[in-house]
């Protein structure tokens, strides 16, 4: 059942997928940051749209369990509507999927189903992810609840929707739906036309991780290559020097309490650094804020560029009251906490806990109960640098990760194994076989080798973007977007014309 829509005036946030610990706190707020950045900034969705009609707000009544008939339990999920370019009802629709976090109208304003939409007269519609946003069940977020939050309920909602909106908008039953998304949201878009290709016609998966992982460890050996890369302002000695300064911490944290104290006010550790589990929380930010730096490398808003994290660890050597490193790392701390408007880096193992175990909705949140749920139940994704070569800090390891899941939830960490290997078993991996579907990353992302990253036939196609970062390929167009990134965006134009044909005549296609 479909509630009508109503006028927009909230945020978009797209968020990383890091579990929720401090590391994965700091990265889902940097992409927040820098989604609100690029909404304000005139590169995205702008309020004053010269005349151009804002996206419309609209609610769907979805079942909480739609795999269970008889519970007539429901909750309403949001979605987007731009309909402006849409020029018949048997013209293509974009559906933006919503991955762990808000989804506001920017879905239909930017990125690729926007930007094409013209093109080929689309209906774009955003759809918002069960369980985040305002799309959250009023019940709240115990764990009887959260049982209805899985990548398989977020794509049984994706088919109920797709037919509401039909009805809704009286599209024509031969009309194409495409999907896109990034991130966890990508691999959804691949997965839904993986289990649903009578409905999903064909779908862009940019940056999309569809391989689950328990123990992550090649996030870093991405990061430690990125910051070698001189070609994004890397270097052999910025990789050495971020090295030092994770081993200067931890020398300071092995030094005492007035060492302890001192890192506390320089890093802006909140809580007490005594306990092994409340340095690992440090730590573990202090990665984070390195491995954002190498994500989210060269996009607007990002707070720190590869190329400006390296000059700041290899600044002002001449002054030796402490080492150039472990300053250069202390002003990055700085530079990222003021860019997002935080006073504390990391906070108590015991703190994080307290917050994670929140049941109530809160509105203002972007959903770390709830994804940390979904890295225990499917995904993992947990990141760690035990591995011999690794440059950062050996902490926080692996078990006290699947730990946070039996303190928040209950479970095992035998349980959480099982999922993960349970959802490469459902969804295959990184050999999906689904066709009709194109895979999109960044080599110097992280996530990258979690994705497709070569064709698989030949409708299985795979772009790599030498020296891209996460979803930059779903960023607004910039003049100092590289050649790479610009030759990328036009076979993602080119391969739509493969699959609907040649773009409309009266339209112009422009940017890409």
């Amino acid at each position: 059942m479909a509630i009508g829509p109503v006028p927009w005036l909230g945020p978009l946030l797209l968020v990383s997928l890091w579990g929720s610990s401090a590391p994965a706190s700091l990265l889902r707020r940097l992409g927040e940051h820098i989604q609100r950045f690029q909404e304000s900034s005139g590169l995205g969705l702008s309020l004053d749209t010269g005349g151009v009609a804002l996206p419309k707000e609209g609610w769907l009544e979805q079942p909480l369990d739609p795999f269970n008939a008889s519970d007539r339990r429901s909750f309403l999920q949001r979605y987007w509507v731009n309909d402006q370019h849409w020029t018949s009802q048997d013209g293509p629709v974009f559906l933006h999927l919503g991955g762990e976090g808000s989804l506001g109208p920017g879905s239909v304003m930017r990125g690729h189903p926007a930007t094409l939409a013209p093109v080929w007269g689309a209906l774009v519609i955003g759809l918002e992810h069960r369980f985040y946003g305002l799309s959250i069940p009023a019940e709240g977020l115990d764990v009887a609840q959260l049982h209805f939050l899985s990548s398989r309920h977020a794509l049984a909602d994706v088919v109920s929707a797709r037919l509401a909106l039909s009805r809704l908008f009286n599209v024509s039953f031969s009309s194409p739906w495409l999907c896109f998304g990034g991130s966890y949201a990508g691999s959804l878009a691949a997965w839904a036309r993986l289990k649903f290709p009578h409905l999903i016609f064909a779908s862009v998966a940019s940056s999309a991780p569809v391989r689950a992982i328990l123990d992550f460890s090649e996030y870093n050996n991405v990061v430690s290559r990125s910051l070698m890369n001189t070609a994004i302002g890397g270097s052999l000695e910025c990789r050495a020097a971020a090295s030092a300064a994770f081993a200067e911490v931890e020398r300071r944290l092995r030094a005492g309490r007035s060492a302890q104290a001192a890192l506390r006010a320089e890093l802006g550790a909140c809580g007490s650094l005594g306990r092994a589990a409340d340095q690992a929380e440090l730590l573990g930010a202090l990665q984070a804020l390195v491995g954002g730096a190498v994500q989210y490398d060269g996009q607007a808003g990002a707070p720190l560029s590869v190329r400006q994290l390296c000059g700041l660890l290899l600044g002002d050597r001449g002054n030796c009251s402490s080492p150039a490193p472990y300053r250069g790392l202390r002003r990055a701390v700085q530079v990222v906490t003021h860019s997002l408007g935080q006073k504390c880096l990391s906070f108590s193992r015991a703190e994080t806990v307290a917050q994670l175990k929140v049941t109530e909705t809160q509105v203002a949140g972007v959903g770390d109960r709830q994804w940390l749920y979904q890295t225990c139940t499917e995904f993992g994704y947990y990141v760690t640098c035990e591995v011999p070569g690794c440059p950062f800090s050996q902490l926080p390891a692996l078990p006290s990760q699947l730990e946070l899941c039996e303190q928040v939830f209950g479970f095992s960490a035998s349980s959480i194994a099982q999922a993960v290997s349970q959802t490469n078993s459902y969804y295959g991996g990184q050999t999906p076989g689904a066709t009709q579907v194109l895979f999109v990353n960044g080599d110097i992302d992280p996530w990258h080798v979690l994705s497709v990253t070569q064709p698989l036939g030949p409708s299985e196609s795979a772009l790599l973007i030498p020296n891209a970062s996460h979803c930059l390929d779903m960023a607004p167009e910039r003049p100092s977007d590289s050649p790479s990134l610009r030759l990328a965006r036009q076979n993602i134009f080119q391969q739509l014309q493969t699959w609907l044909g040649p773009a409309k005549k009266s339209q112009v296609r422009g940017g890409v």
